[in-house]
């Protein structure tokens, strides 16, 4: 993973200002999807510890405008479906664009329904689409908001101060590297569940037919 993106790195050099504007790509441009949002988060935790040499400001500064970028970013992203409406369903399969990824975040708000916006915020993916497929389904606008403002606040502090306390140990610490693949494989979790539970419907469906 860090073999692709050098978080690390791109945190020293481009400071609190690039931390933001990651979370915010991520969480609100359907662009976005490809960027490392929990092991970014992880790492601005790490970063702003002693232990993590204090390249980036103290934690409850990272906390803040992680958490203020997110909500602002789901925001847009809200806006965006609302503007585009439906067809962002309709969209073609490009490089840059796979119209599974709205499907998936789809599932996810017709099963969870608004409690989506905060569990979307875990799941790498569905998090950057969900706020725009709630745009697109036309969510009461004040729910939205609500679950948004609690998404934010768990995702966005939550994550950083993982990384902040966590940097603390000395295992952590000395294997820095094992930790982020550790939060990328936990957090890919959900993705990989919701695959095999789908692939596993569809292979009953196909024995009931046959």
């Amino acid at each position: 993973m860090l073999a692709l993106f050098n978080i690390e790195q791109w945190l020293q050099d481009g400071g609190i200002f690039l931390l933001a504007a990651i979370v915010f790509a991520e969480s609100g441009l359907f662009f976005g999807f490809f960027l490392p949002g929990d092991s970014l988060l992880f790492i601005a935790g790490f970063l702003s510890s002693d232990t993590g040499g204090g390249h980036l400001p103290a934690l409850p500064i990272v906390a803040l405008v992680t958490v203020i970028a997110a909500i602002v970013g789901d925001q847009v992203g809200y806006w965006f479906g609302a503007k585009v409406g439906p067809a962002i369903f309709d969209k073609p399969q490009s490089r840059f664009f796979n119209p599974a990824h709205v499907q998936r975040a789809h599932a996810f708000l017709e099963k969870y329904g608004p409690r989506t916006i905060v569990l979307a915020r875990f799941v790498p993916i569905v998090r950057t689409f969900a706020p725009i497929v709630a745009g697109v389904g036309k969510m009461n606008y004040r729910t939205f908001v609500v679950y948004n403002i609690a998404g934010g606040i768990l995702w966005g502090a939550g994550v950083t101060s993982l990384g902040y306390f966590l940097g603390e140990i000395n295992f952590v610490k000395e294997n820095i590297e094992i930790a982020i693949i550790a939060i990328v494989f936990v957090s890919v979790l959900p993705v990989v569940f919701e695959l095999w539970k789908h692939r596993r419907e569809v292979a009953e469906a196909v024995d009931e037919l046959t």
